[in-house]
């Protein structure tokens, strides 16, 4: 690697199951950081060799400043809506990283401080369908770090949402800020 590693750069990495839409949710957040809040951002992703069902995982690096190396080194936040995807990725995460995982789908979490909620449950609850879970997890995401401005992520998902999806997935966003909320709340009572 060349230069140094810039203090404001926050490296984010999404894996789940392909099917999930977590290399979407990793394009919804690069667009809501570039396009609306104005920062420096690289985005790329990898599915396994099976499309649906396999694994699959986005990285996002978002910065105020130039960003000179475009790979996630060791990421300081980590979403994981399968257990092969913690499996895999937990060990990169940095030692005061943070970890959100969907509690049905990840049972072994080899972290204390995990986040951890039935995502897919609660995607379910808010729009009726678990596809929406990926852009829970991005409300949760959002909501817990403040990493991309709310009127970012909402506007980058109404852009990227299929035409008539949009009211679904503006409930399925706003289900992930109520439970990052609830997390903070419960933490800082803690």
């Amino acid at each position: 690697m060349t230069g140094k590693q810039n203090s404001n750069r926050i490296e984010v990495r999404l894996a789940g199951e392909g099917g999930q839409g977590m290399i979407l949710a990793g394009v919804i957040l690069a667009e809501a950081a570039a396009i609306y809040d104005g920062k420096f951002v690289v985005q790329t992703q990898t599915y396994g060799p099976e499309a649906r069902g396999g694994s699959s995982k986005a990285e996002v690096i978002i910065s105020d400043e130039e960003i000179d190396h475009p790979e996630v080194i060791n990421a300081d936040i980590l979403v994981a809506m399968s257990q092969e995807a913690c499996d895999k990725y937990a060990s990169n995460l940095k030692k005061d990283g943070l970890l959100i995982v969907d509690s049905e789908k990840v049972r072994r979490i080899p972290l204390t401080n995990a986040v951890k909620a039935p995502i897919t449950h609660l995607a379910i609850e808010a729009t009726g369908k678990p596809i929406t879970a990926n852009v829970v997890s991005l409300g949760m995401l959002v909501g817990l770090t403040k990493l991309v401005s709310r009127d970012a992520i909402n506007k980058a998902i109404i852009a990227r949402a299929p035409r008539g999806t949009e009211e679904l997935n503006q409930k399925a966003l706003e289900r992930g800020f109520a439970e990052a909320e609830a997390n903070l709340a419960v933490n800082e009572k803690s």
